[in-house]
This record gives C-alpha cells, structure tokens and sequence, in this order.
C-alpha cells in the first residue's frame, strides 16, 4: 500500500492535483464541523489539521471527529510540539526555513521526539516558506519570524532548493492564514523549475479561478483553509 507521501508524488508526477482543506481546531466546533466535513467538494484529497496556537487536547478533539467523519487522508499540520496526536494519519514535520528562529528550524522537531518515536504517524519532512500574503500572519506572530517579500523571487527560489538538497520531500509555500494576497503565479512558476519534489501551496485562495492558476503555475497541491471555513470560496 503506498504511504501518503508517495501518493502525492505519484500525482505529482502523473499531472493530477490535489486539494487539501486546512482545518484549525481553534475554530472547530462539533456542531458547526459535521455538514462541513460530509459535504466538502469532490475535488478535496487530504483534509490538514493545525493552527499556530491550538493546545494538545483541541487537536486531538479535532482529528478524531475528523476521521469518524471521512475516509480522506488526516495530516497534521502542526503549529508546535503539543499540537501532535497519533490519532491522524500523518503529519508534515515542518521546518520554518524562511525564517532565522531556531525554535521552528530545529527546536520544536527535538522536543517532538518522544512523541513521535513510537508514533504510528506517517512522518513527511517538509521545507515550510513563509511569504507576504499583504497582512501579518498567525504563523509570522507566533514565530516571530518575518516573511519573504514575493519579490525576492531568488531568494525564494534559493530557500526552496536549499530545502530540497537538504532531504526535504515536501515544499510549502505559504502566504499565511487569512491572507489577502496569495502566492504568485510567478514565484509558483520559478520555485517548481526547478524543484524535483511536489510543492504545495497555501493562503489566500479564495475562489476557482485563483485555484486554477496556482495549478497552472505549478502547485501540485493546494491548501485552503479561511475561505472554506467562512463558507466564503466562490465556484
């Protein structure tokens, strides 16, 4: 059976795109979560869990509603250490490689090992690139880190590739939570010249159309969180 990571480059490879909807267990509510989960669009694949500040037990909540609800795959996406539950199916073991915190190059995956040891979690190292998506991020507060401008398009490109020759199997370009600027088609386009892993992107995707051209740019995987969650995503 091939494990999460290999299905995703095998679609990676074969052209077919992947949809994930990013869920914050902050926000979650039972009530407000079971016609969400069993209606979401056909074209969604993976189904992300995390948030820059949600605690042990909001996650665990979250994920296991989640898969008493859905046969999607359950990544976590975790903001910290805490954040972790062998109760998902994997989870993207993220380095924050744009910015210069050691807490989130090194640090919380330390502190992540007793968790994760033993752990039946489907474990996928992946490169994490915080962009200016046009407002200040959860994920920039938290870390305390400052995102790359989207014109600094070597730099970008550089941190990716840099990412890639360091072992990473993912690269996730990320305009932050809520966004008003998503990532650009021409960031998406030079970062995946080059890269031989599939690249994911996220923030600020709000409807079809901005879909479409991130797929076209290159994204193999999109990741859509606000948008889905206010019921404000346009077809």
């Amino acid at each position: 059976m091939p494990t999460l990571l290999d299905a995703i480059i095998q679609a990676s490879k074969n052209n077919i795109k992947l949809l994930a909807v990013l869920i914050d267990p902050e926000k979650f509510s039972t009530e407000n979560y079971a016609d969400f989960i069993e209606n979401l669009p056909k074209a969604v694949t993976h189904i992300f869990i995390g948030g820059s500040t949600v605690t042990a037990e909001e996650s665990e909540v979250c994920v296991d509603f989640v898969k008493a609800k859905t046969d999607l795959p359950v990544i976590l996406f975790p903001g910290d250490k805490e954040q972790i539950t062998e109760k998902a199916d994997g989870i993207l073991l993220l380095s924050l490689l744009s910015g210069r915190n050691p807490e989130y190059l090194i640090e919380q995956h330390i502190k992540a090992v007793p968790k994760l040891l033993n752990a039946d979690l489907e474990i996928i190292p992946t490169g994490y690139l915080l962009l200016d998506g046009g407002n200040q991020s959860a994920v920039a507060r938290v870390s305390k880190t400052q995102p790359i401008g989207q014109g600094e398009i070597e730099l970008i490109k550089n941190t990716a590739l840099a990412g890639q020759m360091m072992g990473k199997q993912l690269i996730y370009l990320e305009a932050g939570s809520g966004a008003t600027i998503p990532v650009s088609e021409e960031v998406i386009a030079e970062v995946k010249k080059d890269l031989n892993i599939p690249l994911i992107v996220g923030g600020g995707i709000r409807n079809t159309n901005q879909l479409e051209k991130t797929y076209k740019a290159g994204a193999d995987l999109v990741v859509i969180g606000t948008a889905f969650e206010n019921g404000e995503f346009e077809t």
